[in-house]
């Protein structure tokens, strides 16, 4: 059932919330994980989209037959879905609706038909369960995952198959990955909806010690500016934690000269600070902090076993 809340924990969370359903165990991890984070009263739409068959199998007049039993199949398996994730709901104090989206009928993909569902019932977060080691699932995978991530107006909460904390409450340790920029510290400011008073907090600035650009700026140089840029950032983010939580951390996390990168310094922090959600801005500033690109953001959802919470950057 619902995690308690306070008054003011509860007027800051996210009350319309869309949750993408099929039948995997990805899928119900995230209906795990999102049936702790909302409050009381929440409306929440369960949609589970059945792909059109055509698309996925070759076409000619002796498949016809064929087809037409596919798509009664993936009907059946979204309804299946739904009816198991409204079961795993029931204990909620939430108001539940749903919906099967049948694509042989309305056309397009899955992530449009996501999109256009979010978009159009004006969601506060969309939720989705990741397959690890083989992308993100269906309807974030390979060009799926771009879309979702560029163009959804809400943010987009990733809850990694493997995630196997269990427990009926907020997560009690957010990491926050930031970069000074005004994106980055909206996604902070939204990250903070899920903390309470005794929440622990940390924000960390990645300095990428892997420079790409080595042959035409020396690499000390490039190290003393990310330092300098992410003591600033650091700074920016502390009073915005502080002003939520008593327990609150920052640092500089630094990846290693070679094979290593920005996702996996990130991935590595939050795994070795036991947290229990990630917030990331899905776009960033050019620049020296160039680092927080949409292409970062999906990098540490494909590895992450730490759910994430990815905040599209406004205007961007």
């Amino acid at each position: 059932m619902n995690s308690p809340r306070s008054g003011d924990a509860m007027s800051t969370l996210p009350c319309r919330v869309l949750i993408a359903v099929d039948s995997s165990m990805a899928s119900r991890q995230a209906l795990t994980y999102a049936r702790n984070i909302l409050p009381f009263g929440a409306e929440v739409r369960l949609v589970s989209v059945a792909e059109n068959p055509h698309t996925l199998f070759p076409t000619g007049r002796h498949v016809a037959r064929a087809l037409d039993l596919a798509r009664e199949e993936l009907l059946h398996d979204a309804a299946e879905a739904l009816d198991r994730a409204r079961e795993l709901m029931s204990e909620c104090d939430v108001r539940i609706e749903a919906e099967v989206i049948d694509l042989s009928k309305r056309g397009g993909d899955v992530a449009g038909a996501l999109l256009e569902a979010a978009d159009s019932w004006r969601a506060d977060l969309m939720v989705v369960g990741a397959r690890q080691h083989q992308g993100l699932q269906r309807w974030v995978e390979g060009t799926v995952s771009e879309p979702l991530t560029r163009r959804l107006r809400c943010p987009i909460l990733v809850v990694p198959e493997n995630h196997s904390r269990t427990g009926g409450h907020l997560p009690e340790r957010i990491l926050f990955a930031v970069d000074g920029s005004p994106q980055s510290m909206s996604a902070l400011r939204h990250g903070v909806r899920f903390a309470t008073p005794d929440t622990h907090l940390r924000a960390v600035y990645v300095i990428d010690r892997a420079v790409r650009f080595s042959d035409f700026f020396p690499i000390d140089s490039l190290q003393d500016a990310f330092v300098e840029e992410g003591n600033q950032a650091l700074a920016a983010a502390e009073p915005v934690l502080a002003d939520v939580s008593t327990q609150t951390t920052t640092a500089l996390v630094r990846t290693g000269p070679t094979s290593d990168d920005v996702a996996h310094a990130i991935v590595r922090e939050a795994s070795g600070w036991d947290a229990q959600l990630i917030v990331m801005g899905t776009h960033g500033r050019r620049g020296m902090a160039r680092w927080i690109l949409g292409s970062v953001a999906g990098r540490v959802a494909q590895i992450t076993q730490t759910p994430l919470l990815l905040v599209q950057a406004t205007g961007a």
